[in-house]
C-alpha cells in the first residue's frame, strides 16, 4: 500500500438543500459513518477532496481529521454532478485497524519487462478489459492499491484472463467470482462488426463488448441518505417490502 493519504475536514451544521451554498463557496459536503455511532456531517475544500478521491479511490484508507478527532476511513461513495462532472458529496466509512474490511480494488494488466503491451496487442489484436475492479477483504494496512494479472498469457484470439489469474498478495482475500473474465482477446474486424450490429452499444458476451474505461459522471447516491449507513439501497429495499441486506 502506498503512503498515507490525509485529509482535514470541518464539522458542519448545514444540512438538507442549503448545502448548495457550501458548494458555491468551494466546499464539498461529506459524512463519516463511524462503527454504528452517530454519523458525523462534515465538509472539506473542493480541490483537496477531489485529490483525495483520485488518490484513494474506494480501496485506500484515508486518515481523516474532523472536530479534533482522527479517523481511518474508506470512501464508500462519491457523488458527481452529471452535467459538470464535479464532486458534490462524499461518504466515508470509518474502519478499525484490527478488523478486515471489504473494498473495491482496481485491476491492471502486468506487462513483461521492456514491453508496454501484451503479445496479442503487439500482434495487432484487441484486448478488451471486461472488469475494472474486484472486491477484496483485508485488514486496512494490507489493502493493495491495485491487483495485476500477467498480460503475457494474452496471445491469440480467444485467450482471456479471469479473476483467478490475479496475483494476490498475502493477507488479501478476493470475494469476486474467480471465473469472472477480466480481459479477452478479439480480432479488430470482429470487434467492429459486432459493435456496429449493436448500434455501437455492444455488451459483454457479444464477442466484442466495449466496456467504458472511464468513470461515469452519473450520481451514485443522494445526500438525503447521508445519515443512513445503509444508503439508498436500504431505503429502496424498505419501500419494496424487502428486508435490507446485512453486512
Amino acid at each position: 500500500m502506498a503512503d498515507t493519504i490525509s485529509l482535514s475536514l470541518e464539522i458542519r451544521d448545514v444540512t438538507g438543500k442549503t448545502v448548495k451554498n457550501l458548494r458555491k463557496s468551494g466546499l464539498v459536503p461529506a459524512v463519516i459513518h463511524d462503527h454504528g455511532n452517530d454519523s458525523i456531517v462534515v465538509h472539506g475544500e473542493y480541490l483537496p477532496m477531489v485529490k483525495t478521491y483520485r488518490q484513494a479511490g474506494k480501496h485506500h484508507p484515508v486518515s481523516l481529521t474532523a472536530g479534533g478527532k482522527t479517523y481511518t476511513a474508506l470512501i464508500k461513495q462519491a457523488d458527481f454532478d452529471p452535467r459538470k462532472n464535479q464532486l458534490t458529496h462524499v461518504v466515508f466509512n470509518a474502519v478499525k485497524a484490527n478488523q478486515k474490511v471489504d473494498a473495491e480494488v482496481p485491476v491492471h494488466i502486468k506487462y513483461a519487462e521492456g514491453n508496454e503491451a501484451s503479445p496479442a496487442e503487439r500482434a495487432g489484436l484487441i484486448v478488451l478489459h471486461n472488469t475494472e475492479s474486484v472486491e477484496v477483504s483485508a485488514f486496512p494496512k494490507d489493502l493493495p492499491d491495485a491487483l495485476e494479472f500477467d498480460g503475457e498469457k494474452l496471445v491469440e484470439v480467444g485467450d482471456h484472463a479471469t479473476v483467478a489469474d490475479l496475483i494476490v498478495p498475502k493477507g488479501v482475500e478476493i470475494k469476486t467470482d474467480p471465473a469472472q473474465q477480466i480481459a479477452s482477446v478479439f480480432e479488430p474486424s470482429a470487434l467492429a462488426a459486432a459493435n456496429d450490429a449493436a448500434a455501437g452499444e455492444a455488451e459483454a458476451g457479444d464477442e466484442a463488448s466495449v466496456d467504458s474505461e472511464h468513470e461515469s459522471g452519473a450520481i451514485e447516491g443522494t445526500q438525503k441518505d447521508e445519515l443512513n449507513p445503509g444508503g439508498r439501497k436500504e431505503k429502496e429495499d424498505k419501500e419494496q417490502g424487502h428486508a435490507p441486506e446485512k453486512h
